[in-house]
């Protein structure tokens, strides 16, 4: 990659960790730059996962103080987490380029459906919490949606997070503050356990990798600032508008 196709992805970076830090999506706005940029698909998407690592990070730390009482929950639901990230990340290693480019627009149409019901998702797990006739759900029966969710992470992250809610919503009895720390936790425990499995891999491009973390840093901050005078509805619509434009557009090149 040349210097300017750095100070690009950098860019993009920072876009992405602010639409993260915003309404959530910023995969959406990545991974596509590094692939126009010429980056083979896979090695994009593996450079992308390695580089949003502070990212999660950051949101975890934030998410600390309604993780307390919930040991039980991350006992069980965070080796489930890591273990589906690391077989969704050696599923997409062991994926030829070939066909990982064909899924490429399939995967962002999908994102991008999963960032347009996010609302409407949060809306049916508090529904669904606040309804005195609701079943209670022993934390095991969640282990098995929980690690399609995150094997589905591991191999490409986008709309993951929208997932992981959803199945904690279905399966657990808790407050929606509660379960979106839970899930914030294991979306982190997903990402960093296939980064560190990409890591022993040829796929990694570091350089890009080490200016994307520290542009999406850089985006987080300046999306927490935001917060508040851009309406997230509108931004997040934005995002699943461009999301679905690039998965047309990806069609419309393997025609």
């Amino acid at each position: 990659m040349t210097s300017w196709d750095l100070a690009i992805a950098a860019l993009a970076a920072i876009g992405a960790g602010a639409v993260n830090a915003l309404a959530g999506g910023g995969t959406l706005i990545s991974f596509p730059v590094l692939v126009a940029l010429g980056v083979p698909p896979v090695a994009a998407n593996v450079t992308n996962a390695v580089a949003l690592c502070p990212g999660y990070f950051g949101a975890t730390i934030a998410q600390l103080r309604n993780l307390r009482g919930q040991r039980g929950q991350l006992l069980l639901l965070v080796p489930v987490a890591v273990l589906g990230g690391l077989v969704g990340g050696m599923i997409l290693l062991r994926t030829g380029e070939r066909t990982f480019t064909a899924l490429v627009p399939w995967m962002i149409l999908a994102a991008s459906l999963l960032l347009a019901v996010q609302e409407p998702v949060k809306k049916f797990v508090v529904k669904r919490l606040s309804n005195p006739d609701h079943k209670h759900h022993t934390m095991a029966l969640s282990a098995v949606p929980i690690a399609a969710a995150a094997i589905y992470g591991g191999f490409f992250s986008a709309g993951m997070s929208v997932l992981l809610l959803a199945v904690l919503g279905l399966v657990l009895d808790d407050t929606l503050t509660r379960l979106n720390a839970l899930k914030q936790v294991l979306a982190f425990s997903v990402n960093v356990a296939a980064a560190i499995f990409f890591l022993f891999s040829d796929k990694v491009i570091w350089l890009a990798a080490a200016m994307m973390a520290v542009g999406a840093l850089l985006g987080g901050a300046l999306g927490g600032k935001l917060a508040g005078r851009l309406p997230p509805a509108v931004l997040r619509w934005v995002v699943v508008v461009a999301g679905v434009s690039i998965a047309i557009i990806y069609w419309v090149k393997s025609a």
